[in-house]
């Protein structure tokens, strides 16, 4: 075996080890979030790559709306992870405490990702007068009996 030819070799060996361990995690990580993304199947994180668990109770109880029904719908949407993420068949997304979709972004975000909490809550604010000041717009409030 020649040294040129072992020297591709181990050229080739260490760029593996590279891939292995610096692209693989982030493939991976890309899918999942940091655990933001539970479907596993995100194609970006726009919330980033750290969870923020908060007080559901807590968040629910700054604006006058049914506290039963908002911590069920939230409990359903995100389990109270505001930087938790959907990615959704029709190629929009999902974020935040409330699950705010990229469809409502431009009319309360200024077409950003409502990642902060308070921005969240002003977007959840939004969609819910929009439902005639109910839960009727989310998803998972059937589940919860607030539609």
């Amino acid at each position: 075996v020649s040294t040129q030819s072992t020297g591709n070799k181990l050229r080739t060996m260490n760029s593996l080890i590279l891939f292995v361990l610096f692209c693989l995690p982030a493939l991976i990580l890309a899918e999942t979030c940091g655990g933001n993304c539970p479907s596993n199947d995100c194609h970006s994180c726009h919330c980033g790559t750290s969870t923020n668990f908060l007080n559901i109770a807590d968040w629910c109880a700054k604006h006058s709306w049914n506290q039963a029904c908002c911590q069920c719908i939230m409990r359903h949407e995100s389990g109270g992870n505001a930087h938790a993420q959907n990615d959704n068949t029709n190629g929009s997304s999902d974020v935040g405490l409330w699950q705010i979709n990229t469809v409502n972004w431009a009319s309360c975000s200024g077409g950003v990702a409502p990642c902060d909490p308070n921005t969240n809550l002003a977007c959840a604010i939004k969609v819910y007068q929009w439902g005639g000041n109910s839960f009727r717009l989310w998803s998972t409030c059937g589940e919860c009996g607030c539609c």
